[in-house]
């Protein structure tokens, strides 16, 4: 892991980083130093982390071995001018920035700079984050290992190619929108028959939490992997008794093309993120 580790803006992303951080042990928490041009939106976060909060990018940028630049994509370019000249050459520069590419990153900061982007999510406030790191040439493969473990404390993270970021942003970075809605729709349908709300949100989250959790735990997913072996039908399957409840409410979805409305969604946030 990192020696040092530089937050720059501590918006949801950049809360969510530090603390994650912090409640993993994954590095001391006064090794952990924080930068908002509104000030006392750092220094909440550093009262309830233990985190140091620094009065200029400059500072942030000399203090830090991996940087986490946690800004908003219309305002990366000036966060970026604020701390070229003053970043280590050894230092890591880590863009959590939707749209922004190596080449642009690089135009801003110098071709030699050690440039990491990543593709977190919301979740990550909660400890269940997925994010996609990809480094660029200048970053060396233990450089890599402490990015993929400062994401890897509150969630899980993956290697990727930059070329997946798109489709890792109508994926993940968007994602848990369409889980809500999902969540809200379940809800919904049990209010429908009676249900009060709050219980039906609570029926309907762990079930959709306790189904994720099937799916990565066992290794089995929800295409057909096999016709002949059994043992590797879908888990869809293991709930769908013939000519049961279950089964009869899957041809609804289907008769209301589901798959292809969510799959259309990925595509039109990855589509979206390509024109950034």
């Amino acid at each position: 892991m990192f020696q040092t580790i530089g937050v720059c803006g501590t918006g949801n992303m950049g809360r969510a980083i530090v603390k994650g951080l912090v409640a993993a042990h994954a590095i001391a928490a006064d090794h952990i130093y924080l930068y908002n041009i509104h000030k006392e939106k750092a220094e909440a976060l550093a009262k309830e982390t233990g985190a140091v909060v620094v009065d200029t990018p400059e500072e942030l940028a000399r203090q830090s071995q991996g940087l986490i630049m946690a800004v908003k994509p219309n305002i990366m370019e000036s966060a970026l001018e604020a701390v070229r000249e003053s970043l280590p050459a050894d230092s890591v520069l880590i863009s959590i920035a939707a749209g922004i590419s190596f080449e642009k990153l690089a135009f801003y900061t110098g071709p030699e700079t050690k440039i990491v982007r990543v593709m977190p999510n919301t979740p990550a406030m909660v400890g269940e984050g997925m994010a996609s790191v990809s480094p660029n040439v200048n970053v060396t493969e233990a450089e890599t290992a402490d990015v993929v473990a400062i994401f890897s404390s509150f969630g899980k993270a993956v290697v990727t190619d930059e070329k997946l970021i798109d489709a890792v942003c109508g994926l993940s970075g968007s994602g848990p929108a369409y889980v809500y809605m999902f969540i809200e729709a379940l809800a919904d349908g049990a209010v429908r028959e009676g249900m009060p709300r709050q219980m039906a949100y609570t029926f309907a989250a762990q079930t959709v939490l306790g189904a994720a959790k099937m799916v990565l735990e066992t290794g089995r997913c929800t295409v057909i992997n096999s016709l002949i072996d059994l043992r590797n039908d879908p888990l869809k399957d293991d709930v769908c008794s013939p000519g049961g409840t279950t089964i009869e409410a899957v041809r609804t979805l289907e008769e209301s093309s589901f798959r292809a409305a969510t799959m259309n969604a990925v595509i039109a946030s990855a589509e979206k993120n390509k024109s950034l």
